[in-house]
């Protein structure tokens, strides 16, 4: 399937050397064993990546990075949530809340700044675009607002589920700098915020998965952002982002097929293992097709990563597709993790196996990073349907 439908022979080797480092590294026990230390953040996780030189792969070589496409990421994430599930987020959002936003929108001083200490792994980012009252509703929420001040701006700002925001070396934070007019998105600008700047503040949130990594309210109050910390044009923000956050919810997606690999190794290793009434419980027939059914939706979660993969890598329109490899690859881990469970009985639901920790990290991606019925929302309007919001 690989050498037909979507990866070369080149990916299909950087593939194999991830898994390979993964297992090494970061078996499934260790992925655990870090998800239950909740509120400490996995520093030897995200130096690890560093030293492996990921957080370089889609940074061009040019700042230090190895190069790659958005295909190439794909392949990058899915292995490390194999093992990983939700801390494949770690790597994540440095690569596209730093290194996409920057390597696309970025001044030439703010790339030779910022992208080879990326690549190195030498710096943490994180993004804050969610206002309190807001959730999906961002620009008919938005009160965090940015004024103009000799040299540059001063911010005040509230935001929440920001993740990593409280270690991160700079958030990339979305304020108003102007007024709505002539469309509700214009005036908004995107700053890059020092994490130990004056006025600004991070405090985890209390969670259900991805324990150890953090997800915060942010504060900023009169945060001073110079002129060289403001990202693309003042006003044009909005532009930036959406397709930054194309890119966000392909690797979104594939992080989700990742955990429905882990999902499905771990099912069947147990059934092929565990005996009842005389005999494996992997020759009940229902549970071959549980199991069936999580390969179905497997590779059609592929292929449909792959796609939006692969036109986000040509430069392509790929919106919807983002939209519905989301959506799908969401809606299907979070399935595949709970049947896993189902499957595991009693066990599935002890706090000791990695089902559970499946099932809790995939639990967020039909929420966010934009709820599904939104994205189903603009599926349809690309349909030629009225706006229904």
């Amino acid at each position: 399937m690989d050498a037909k439908f979507g990866l070369t022979a080149e990916q299909r080797e950087f593939r194999a050397s991830v898994r390979s480092w993964v297992d090494f590294h970061f078996p499934k026990g260790k992925a655990l064993q870090l998800e239950k230390r909740e509120q400490t953040y996995p520093v030897e996780l995200f130096e690890a990546i560093g030293q492996a030189g990921y957080y370089g792969v889609g940074i061009d070589e040019t700042y230090g990075g190895s190069g790659g496409s958005v295909l190439d990421q794909t392949v990058l994430i899915r292995e490390l949530a194999r093992n990983l599930g939700g801390l494949a987020w770690i790597w994540g959002i440095n690569a596209f809340a730093g290194a996409k936003s920057i390597g696309l929108y970025g001044t030439e001083d703010q790339k030779n700044r910022f992208l080879p200490d990326l690549a190195a792994g030498k710096l943490k980012f994180a993004i804050a675009v969610t206002e309190p009252d807001g959730g999906t509703d961002v620009l008919g929420a938005m009160t965090s607002t940015g004024r103009r001040v000799p040299g540059g701006w001063r911010l005040d700002a509230r935001k929440t589920w920001s993740t990593q925001s409280s270690v991160a070396d700079y958030v990339l934070l979305l304020a108003r700098t102007g007024p709505p007019e002539p469309k509700p998105y214009s005036g908004l600008t995107l700053f890059l915020v020092p994490g130990g700047a004056a006025g600004f503040s991070a405090v985890p949130i209390p969670k259900l998965g991805m324990r150890c990594l953090p997800s915060c309210e942010v504060f900023c109050d009169d945060v001073f952002a110079p002129d060289e910390l403001v990202l693309g044009e003042p006003g044009q923000a909005w532009r930036q982002l959406t397709r930054t956050l194309n890119v966000e919810r392909i690797i979104l997606a594939s992080l989700a097929l990742g955990i429905l690999d882990g999902v499905l190794e771990e099912a069947t290793d147990y059934v092929k293992q565990r005996r009842a009434f005389g005999r494996p419980i992997g020759q009940f027939q229902i549970l071959q097709h549980y199991l069936a059914d999580i390969v179905i939706d497997q590779r059609a979660t592929e292929l449909l990563v792959w796609r939006a993969a692969a036109l986000a890598s040509d430069g392509l329109p790929c919106e919807v597709d983002a939209n519905v490899a989301k959506v799908f690859a969401a809606e299907r881990a979070v399935h595949a993790a709970d049947v896993g469970i189902q499957i595991m009985g009693g066990l599935g639901y002890s706090a000791d196996t990695h089902m559970q920790r499946y099932w809790r990290d995939a639990r967020l991606y039909p929420l966010a990073p934009i709820s599904n019925e939104m994205a189903r929302n603009s599926i349809a309007e690309d349909l030629g349907l009225p706006r229904s919001f």
